[in-house]
């Protein structure tokens, strides 16, 4: 039964971590005083106080944006997104 549960708890981050490959997210960080959509799962710790997502596509990610009361109307997208971005919008 430990095994099982072991076995279990070892295999759900992969699985997490691969279902988030591809999607966006929305974060506010205390930081820079901005809203950032990025490409990987955030942690809510720190600089980082919300996120909001995963979004299938970038612009339904500045879509959400744009929607959030805190953040401003116009960003960047992603420093990490280069091509695939421009592809997916």
């Amino acid at each position: 039964m430990k095994s099982w549960l072991i076995a279990g708890a070892m295999v759900l981050p992969v699985a997490t971590n691969s279902d988030a490959a591809g999607r966006f997210w929305v974060v506010g960080n205390h930081a820079t005083n901005k809203c950032e959509i990025v490409t990987s799962n955030p942690v809510i710790y720190g600089n980082i106080w919300f996120g909001d997502g995963p979004f299938e596509s970038l612009s339904d990610a500045k879509l959400a944006r744009s929607t959030i009361s805190v953040c401003p109307k116009e960003e960047d997208p992603p420093a990490d997104c280069k091509d695939r971005c421009e592809k997916r919008s």
